[in-house]
């Protein structure tokens, strides 16, 4: 659940003076120079206020309210509004027809005192009105995703240095520590290095239905990530730069890969230095391996799983994680909540073997290399609502199972650093 409580009201519900709780972590942010508009008043004293009610507020803007149900003179704005002159400590009722959260701070410059954080979700059909606290608001600011209201866009990653030095999997920067990639819910790509910070790889992800990296694709010994564009079908290759970034994409699937599911860059499971691919088809089940080629292209599919494999819904590369020098895999059984281990062997997969139960209370499963100190690769998973723990419970808790080279993994301890990563829709 976010850190920052959501009022609202619907109109033309009954006007009680209800309030909500609102977080308490503080927020400190940068000035910025943004110009706010108003309809029948500026910022400043006005000559003769216009009335107003929420049914007049227009597409696209914030409009607030000094009244209680939202009627007499009315404020509108576009953009963020370091200070509020007039309407300082004024504001009480609200409505946001914008396509960004609005958060308001109870001193000027987006700051706050005493007084915790307050949002506004965008509604730009304009079917509700509702508060953002009592008449303290000295500031407001647009953001994307409601978490910039009191802390950066990307959720906090921290991971230790790899004693082995930097590893090839999980590495998309060359340093020694596993590092993450996470698109947000506005449709940016963040790059998580493993040491608390984050870089904006870039936005519009959201047109992407399928994610996933590990391995080099590109034969230039940086790690890449493949994507599926929702609306067309087809695959791309985003080559990494080595430095966290990615380099200007390439098509290597002309389209139809609407059809497949899983999407999963596995590693070199063919034997031959070449990372390779592995995609579920709806509509039979059957696993597909597409062996990466020396040109960066994907090859001719082999088939290496006859049926069944719908009945996984989450497929996960970890790399080597029985101790054999090759790549293995993890799936998800939903109807059992079972998580299986299936090793590699060259150009196909081994016997499965149980890893454990109880997994359905995770919503993203992630390889990520080397998490510790201890050289094993680790799987990381993401909860959801139904998970429980003593450390940490309910959606957005990160957990680590440290891997032991041999195909099991000690029991998952969370990382203690952040308690939101449901903020981020895909972590990878």
């Amino acid at each position: 659940m976010s850190l920052l409580s959501r009022l609202n009201r619907r109109r033309p519900a009954a006007r009680s003076e209800a309030r909500a709780a609102q977080a308490t972590r503080p927020a400190a942010f940068g000035l910025a120079v943004l110009t706010a508009l108003t309809a029948f008043t500026t910022l400043g004293p006005a000559a003769t206020p216009a009335q107003a009610e929420p049914e007049d507020c227009p597409k696209g803007y914030f409009c607030a309210w000094k009244t209680d149900h939202a009627t007499g003179e009315m404020l509108k704005l576009t953009q963020s509004a370091a200070t509020l002159g007039a309407w300082d400590n004024q504001i009480s009722a609200v409505s946001n027809r914008t396509n960004q959260w609005v958060c308001g701070y109870d001193e000027p410059g987006y700051t706050t005192s005493y007084w915790s954080v307050s949002s506004k979700a965008p509604d730009p059909a304009g079917t509700d009105w509702g508060y953002m606290g009592w008449k303290y608001l000295s500031s407001l600011k647009f953001v994307l995703t409601e978490r910039e209201c009191d802390g950066p866009a990307y959720t906090t990653w921290h991971a230790e240095p790899n004693p082995a030095g930097p590893s090839r999997f999980g590495n998309l920067n060359g340093d020694d520590e596993a590092d993450l990639l996470a698109r947000d819910k506005a449709g940016r790509l963040w790059f998580l290095p493993g040491d608390g910070s984050g870089k904006l790889v870039g936005g519009g992800w959201g047109a992407m239905n399928a994610l996933t990296r590990h391995g080099d694709f590109s034969a230039d010994g940086k790690e890449d990530v493949i994507a599926r564009e929702a609306s067309t079908g087809k695959l791309y290759l985003y080559p990494g730069t080595g430095t966290g970034a990615l380099g200007a994409r390439k098509v290597i699937g002309t389209g139809g890969w609407n059809a497949m599911t899983r999407l999963t860059a596995f590693g070199d499971l063919t034997g031959d230095g070449r990372s390779d691919l592995l995609a579920v088809e709806k509509s039979t089940g059957k696993l597909w391996l597409y062996p990466g080629t020396s040109s960066g292209t994907l090859g001719a599919r082999k088939l290496i799983g006859a049926g069944g494999w719908n009945s996984m819904n989450a497929l996960t590369a970890l790399g080597d994680v029985t101790g054999d020098g090759k790549a293995d895999l993890v799936a998800r059984e939903p109807a059992t909540g079972k998580l299986w281990l299936y090793p590699g062997r060259t150009g196909t997969l081994g016997s499965r073997a149980l890893i454990g139960g109880g997994w359905n209370a995770m919503a993203q499963l992630v390889g990520v290399g080397d998490h510790g100190l201890d050289g094993s690769n680790d799987l990381i998973a993401l909860t959801n609502n139904a998970f429980r723990s003593t450390s940490c419970s309910y959606q957005g808790c990160l957990m680590i199972y440290g891997g032991k080279d041999n195909g099991t993994f000690a029991p998952g301890s969370w990382d203690g650093q952040d308690r939101s990563w449901n903020d981020m829709s895909t972590v990878f």
